[in-house]
């Protein structure tokens, strides 16, 4: 059996572009993609924590270092530049997989660059 894990996910990144007339996607920051992961073309979801909406797209790589989270296409239409998105990716693995893997998690600022790494999210209080 194989298990739907969180492969990689960047935190609360700030929609910089929506671009309804482009072929759709989510534009990433190549050093997002390379630091979570995410392959261009990798199927991506996308929680816009401003508004709630939750879409599935793909990633397309823009320029490393650009800070360029642009939701194009139909994709558009969910979120609104300002925004903060999550956008999470997921690994099908066997149970001894899982048992070793680590997500990458990014968390970026408000300009999308880096601010630290991890792989474990801490555990909810009560």
């Amino acid at each position: 059996m194989l298990l739907s894990l969180l492969k990689a996910k960047i935190h609360r990144a700030t929609v910089t572009h929506s671009e309804l007339n482009y072929e759709g996607s989510v534009a990433i920051d190549g050093l997002l993609l390379d630091a979570t992961g995410i392959r261009e073309f990798e199927q991506v979801h996308v929680w816009d924590v401003t508004n709630g909406s939750r879409f599935t797209t793909y990633a397309i790589r823009a320029d490393e270092g650009s800070g360029i989270i642009s939701l194009n296409g139909g994709a558009a239409r969910h979120v609104q530049v300002g925004d903060l998105v999550i956008i999470a990716a997921f690994a099908q693995l066997d149970a001894a997989q899982a048992d070793a893997f680590q997500p990458n998690l990014v968390y970026v600022d408000a300009a999308n660059r880096i601010t630290h790494t991890n792989h474990t999210i801490p555990k909810q209080a009560a």
